[in-house]
């Protein structure tokens, strides 16, 4: 038995997908709590977070990687509730949040212990779980893969969501200059407000001109995108030589024509990646370097999650709506209670 978990009850409740669908056939259910094994910790978890990739799992085209939970949820904070073997760091009871290739959405959850990182100082359970995901997610594109560098012009897609305002401050802390694009005035207003240098209503405007023009003809060093699409041959033309391109997402469309003769021309890298299926290696090394370079900004707010709207965990089809009705600004999270 884990160290900790004859303490623990049976059983818990989680939100588990019903059948593929609309927020709706997001339900609550009893569930047996999981046993942490070698490796592993089992947290009780008190908040989680809301993230695309749980919309794209409950609608049934994402689905989880081989050997995870079932239950929609990748990162979440609490206690450490009970230990498996092989763990030296964590002690019951210790307050940490994570990354979790699912499972979330549930009064416990077990993960690898190199996801697991302390909260940082200061925050509460709410705040932490709106961190993990799209921490480990903007430093391993933006800086890792990207290889962004003080001085050099990050271009945000979606500078509103999680990921965006994430990336705002991330790359304005490390002395980048950052442009984002974003759907409307008030998110327009909240990306200045993070510490974007402009911001562009692209419904109004053309972000290619605009970067252009931001950028005296260069472009942007670095484009951080979630949409896809047609917005894949925009982003050569908005690129500056010798730029980087990261591809997070295809919200627009898995599949693009573009003209690679511009990706020649600009000696342009255009890369991407995806977090959840890799291995418990790879993220405890982001988790290392995200303790060194970013918790001490967090732990002085330099940086910090921008929260949206908490919802409990039983009304999680809530938070799905008001992911889906695109209105947000930061962060959707569940309390679990």
């Amino acid at each position: 038995m884990a160290s900790g978990q004859d303490k623990i009850p049976a059983k818990m409740t989680a939100i588990a997908i019903s059948e593929p669908g609309g927020p709706r056939v997001l339900k609550p259910e009893t569930r047996d709590v999981p046993v942490p094994g070698p490796g592993e910790i089992l947290i009780r978890v008190r908040a989680a977070g809301i993230n695309r990739p749980d919309v794209q799992q409950r609608k049934g085209v994402y689905p989880p990687p081989p050997g995870a939970s079932d239950l929609p949820g990748l990162e979440a904070s609490g206690e450490v509730a009970a230990l498996g073997d092989e763990i030296s760091r964590w002690r019951v009871g210790d307050r940490v949040c994570a990354l979790t290739p699912g499972g979330g959405y549930a009064e416990y959850v077990k993960v690898h212990a190199g996801s697991v990182l302390p909260l940082p100082a200061g925050f509460t359970h709410t705040e932490a779980a709106a961190v993990p995901e799209n921490y480990f997610t903007v430093w391993h594109n933006v800086f890792e893969r990207g290889a962004l560098k003080s001085g050099e012009t990050l271009l945000v897609h979606g500078g509103s969501s999680g990921i965006g305002t994430t990336a705002i401050q991330l790359a304005s802390a490390f002395g980048a200059h950052v442009i984002t694009t974003a759907g409307s005035q008030e998110k327009c207003d909240a990306c200045l407000k993070l510490g974007a240098d402009r911001a562009i209503n692209y419904r109004e405007e053309d972000f290619v001109a605009a970067v252009k023009d931001a950028t005296g003809g260069k472009g942007a060093n670095v484009i951080l995108d979630m949409v896809g699409g047609d917005y894949v041959v925009r982003n050569y033309e908005a690129a500056a030589v010798e730029g980087r391109i990261v591809q997070i997402a295809t919200q627009s469309g898995a599949v693009a024509s573009t003209d690679f003769s511009k990706m020649m021309a600009k000696r342009l890298t255009h890369t991407g990646s995806m977090l959840r299926p890799r291995t418990v290696e790879f993220k405890a090394a982001i988790a290392a370097a995200l303790e060194a370079q970013v918790w001490p900004l967090l732990g002085t707010r330099k940086v910090a999650p921008v929260m949206d709207m908490i919802f409990p965990l039983r009304e999680a089809w809530r938070a799905h709506e008001r992911m889906e009705d695109g209105d947000h600004i930061g962060k959707i999270v569940l309390d679990v209670g």
